[in-house]
């Protein structure tokens, strides 16, 4: 609980900024350039979290693999918390010019900074706490703060957005989702001052064996397992995004779609996404987690040559059963990710191995993604090149899956042994 918890309040601060910068930030931070520009300008600041995040991933998995999965994860949730609240009470360039966009950049960064050590010591927390056996389902729940987070702050701007005029929520309703957060921030930390150390890292620190280095180690001793662990984020990480911040313009402007109908149809996809991901999570507990994510991945290869035809029949019911598809394939490959990315590496390097491994995937395929797909329609005209590129994107997911090893009856202490020989 205290994993989901967090997570889940770190990714509803983290996704209310796509909302905000698809729909808003364009015109008020970004107003003396051209319409196309400031939408580029706006998911070009979405991105610079994504580039905050290996950083974060760095400093925040290296004090994790020496401090404890506890201590990171409070500091994580704070930064986080502060980040947005400020982003939430930031003046706009009509107030203080060339520094709104600065401020905004940089808020920016400190949300990717925080995210970029949240997953991972989350992940550990839940899977170094589960039974035998379980590690998958275990894991599963931190996956399920990520829906979770996706929800809630798509179901806060539906209210805002329906309680609001458009001039209300285009001057000053925007900053409702950022500023009601603190509260959420405020249950996320109380809960996990709650919570134990993880039972394998506190045997670590009283057996002496905690490196100096973790992150040095990792890329010395690891970095094969970290490139292929990132390759199988691509897909997922670039789909996501395209769904979850792209499409969001795509749809409002180039479909016709309502804003309100756009927000819950997403909504409602990432909610059958959750039931996907716990049941194949569950599953690869009883018959392995490497052969269930190939088949996810491999399957999304094919929903993304299908996802944009689909949603361009501008059918309300048949752009649902687009997002419903893309949702539940992911879910194949979601479950069962947090216990792979943490069996794949020893405990006393796992924290910065898992998160290096995350964000380095999220930054190739998730950062850009909204910003490319953008330009490729652009360029085209039509959805055609962004179909091509989610296809790569998805099939160089599938093809570096190949190269995992399988991980469900690994001992977690027994390689913390092995490997500290």
């Amino acid at each position: 609980m205290a994993s989901a918890v967090g997570t889940t309040i770190e990714w509803y601060d983290f996704f209310i900024y796509g909302t905000a910068a698809a729909v808003v930030f364009g015109p008020q931070f970004f107003p003396q350039v051209s319409e196309l520009n400031r939408q580029l300008a706006a998911f070009g600041t979405f991105a610079i979290g994504f580039i905050a995040r290996p950083l974060g991933g760095i400093v925040m998995g290296h004090l994790g693999d020496r401090l404890g999965r506890k201590f990171v994860l409070v500091w994580a949730l704070m930064l986080m918390g502060l980040a947005t609240l400020g982003i939430g009470l930031l003046p706009t360039y009509a107030q203080i010019g060339g520094w709104a966009p600065i401020l905004l950049t940089a808020l920016r960064f400190a949300q990717g900074f925080a995210l970029g050590g949240e997953w991972g010591g989350a992940v550990l927390l839940s899977v170094e706490h589960a039974p035998e056996g379980r590690r998958g389902l275990f894991g599963s729940v931190v996956a399920l703060g990520l829906s979770a987070g996706i929800v809630l702050s798509n179901v806060v701007f539906i209210i805002v957005t329906s309680l609001l005029s458009p001039q209300q929520f285009a001057s000053w309703g925007w900053r409702i989702p950022f500023i009601t957060s603190v509260i959420l921030v405020a249950v996320g930390v109380f809960v996990r001052l709650r919570v134990a150390e993880s039972p394998v890292f506190a045997d670590i620190l009283s057996q002496g064996r905690a490196r100096r280095m973790p992150v040095i180690d990792v890329l010395r001793t690891d970095w094969r397992t970290v490139l292929l662990a990132a390759g199988s984020y691509i897909g997922i990480s670039g789909l996501g995004y395209i769904l979850l911040v792209y499409f969001v313009t795509y749809a409002t402007r180039q479909l016709g779609v309502a804003l309100p109908t756009t927000l819950l149809l997403i909504a409602s996809a990432t909610l059958v996404a959750a039931p996907s991901t716990m049941f194949f999570a569950h599953w690869s507990d009883q018959i392995g987690r490497r052969r269930i994510m190939q088949w996810g991945l491999g399957a999304l290869v094919l929903w993304s040559l299908i996802y944009f035809p689909l949603a361009d029949t501008r059918q309300v019911p048949l752009i649902g059963l687009s997002f419903f598809g893309m949702m539940f394939l992911q879910g194949a490959y979601l479950g069962p990710q947090p216990a792979v990315f943490s069996e794949l590496f020893p405990p006393a390097i796992r924290y910065s191995g898992a998160s290096l491994s995350l964000t380095l995937g999220t930054i190739l395929g998730g950062a850009l993604a909204p910003l490319i797909a953008t330009r490729l329609y652009a360029v085209a005209g039509n959805s055609s090149l962004v179909t091509v590129y989610i296809t790569t994107l998805s099939l160089i997911s599938w093809l570096c899956s190949f190269g995992l090893r399988e991980t469900y009856r690994d001992d977690l202490q027994d390689r913390a042994v092995e490997r500290s020989l």
